[in-house]
């Protein structure tokens, strides 16, 4: 096997841990909201401090990637929302809660940049959509397995020593990182010189130019990344924050039904990203960068808006589970694109492009976070927040016309 797989095996497995540790609050909602108290209404801004925070971070931990490596700055981030996953987990009541889930947040806002740093750093061009593909179906993996290992975690354990086990699990993988993983190919033990050859002379990074972040997200092909995924990230976070209450109160599932949904989706969602990755690196190939980048984002996300239209207008639980899986399916297929899209454009500077978008990404996070809870609260109608996904979806997909990955910066 060569390094640069080895490398992205131990990114896949820290994908996998980043949304064991994200949507486990999302399949233990229920238990936290009995214990301390909750209503929706506050449970969404305790969803809504995570976002927030991972907004508000996540361009400075991408620049920061960028100039000092993902190496120190990964290791960092890792120790630091392993320890307040772990901190979950002695919550008393809801001022506490919300200030852990922010600093969780904070720490969390650095891994998917700097995952990109290092994507950037140590594989060709052409490998990189198959790279992104990897990662960002790794994490609906993750996903898919958080109520499979939490629920049973959650029964033998309880949902507190549940967020302890997480925190620990995250504490390993950042001590194996630091001591194995370089920044650059060349430093790493057991590479061979063809290998670092072959990463070096394809990769097209030039590691001594910096661009300004200011002028970048003034220019109108980052704006128009940055609005796509933001409203890309109203899905996702009904995923993440919402779809265990979703089923559970809104629909009137069995905690057995809200398992099954939940993991079907990350499943088709892990599909859907590899599916996306390697699909757009072919049609690169064969089509050209931007009809590669474009096709496939633009069309996963307006079939998906299609689908969570019909998963809202529908009367059958188990179809509206089964759409919404598909949903995930769909929109996945842009995800690894829009990462991928962001070291097209970036390049060196792959990392800043990165948390740049992200950053408007997690905005919409948080903005559909505290919006469903609020609607729900106040009109007790669990649809009409996915008919205002439905219409994000579809603007996003649109966007897409206007994006060209071939525009670098720098």
């Amino acid at each position: 096997m060569k390094i640069r797989h080895k490398v992205l095996a131990i990114l896949v497995l820290l994908s996998i841990i980043t949304f064991l540790d994200r949507v486990c609050m999302n399949v233990v909602s229920k238990y936290v909201k009995a214990d301390l108290e909750l209503d929706n209404q506050q449970f969404g801004y305790i969803l809504g401090a995570f976002s927030l925070a991972y907004a508000l971070f996540e361009l400075p931990t991408g620049i920061l990637g960028d100039r000092i490596g993902p190496r120190r700055i990964l290791t960092r981030v890792v120790l630091w929302w392993s320890a307040f996953t772990a901190l979950t987990g002695l919550a008393f009541n809801f001022v506490y809660l919300l200030v852990v889930r922010f600093l969780f947040g904070v720490g969390e806002a650095g891994a998917y940049p700097n995952v990109g740093v290092a994507i950037a750093r140590w594989f060709p061009a052409h490998e990189r959509g198959r790279a992104q593909a990897a990662i960002w179906a790794a994490a609906r993996i993750g996903g898919a397995l958080t109520p499979l290992v939490v629920i049973p975690l959650v029964h033998s354990l309880g949902w507190r020593l549940a967020f302890v086990v997480l925190g620990v699990v995250g504490a390993v993988w950042a001590t194996v990182w630091y001591l194995w993983f370089r920044d650059e190919p060349a430093e790493i033990a057991g590479i061979t010189p063809q290998e670092v050859e072959e990463i070096e002379t394809q990769r097209q990074v030039n590691q001594s130019h910096w661009v300004d972040w200011k002028k970048a997200i003034a220019e109108p092909n980052i704006l128009y990344l940055m609005l796509m995924c933001h409203l890309f990230f109203y899905a996702a976070y009904f995923f993440t924050n919402w779809s265990a209450t979703y089923f559970q109160e809104g629909r009137g599932m069995s905690e057995e039904d809200t398992k099954k949904f939940i993991s079907l989706s990350y499943f088709l969602g892990a599909i859907g990203c590899l599916v996306g990755g390697f699909l757009s690196d072919w049609l690169v190939k064969k089509r050209g960068l931007r009809f590669g980048r474009r096709i496939v984002a633009g069309l996963g996300l307006g079939i998906s808006a299609l689908l969570f239209l019909f998963a809202g207008l529908t009367p059958n639980n188990q179809l509206a589970g089964y759409l919404l899986a598909l949903c995930v399916l769909s929109k996945d297929l842009a995800l690894p694109v829009a990462f991928v899209t962001c070291v097209d454009i970036g390049k060196q500077n792959s990392g800043t492009v990165t948390g740049t978008m992200n950053f408007a990404g997690q905005l919409g996070g948080f903005f559909i976070t505290i919006i469903f809870g609020i609607i729900v609260k106040q009109t007790h109608n669990f649809e009409l927040p996915l008919f205002l996904i439905s219409g994000c979806l579809a603007v996003s997909a649109l966007l897409w016309l206007k994006i060209d990955p071939e525009k670098s910066i720098g």
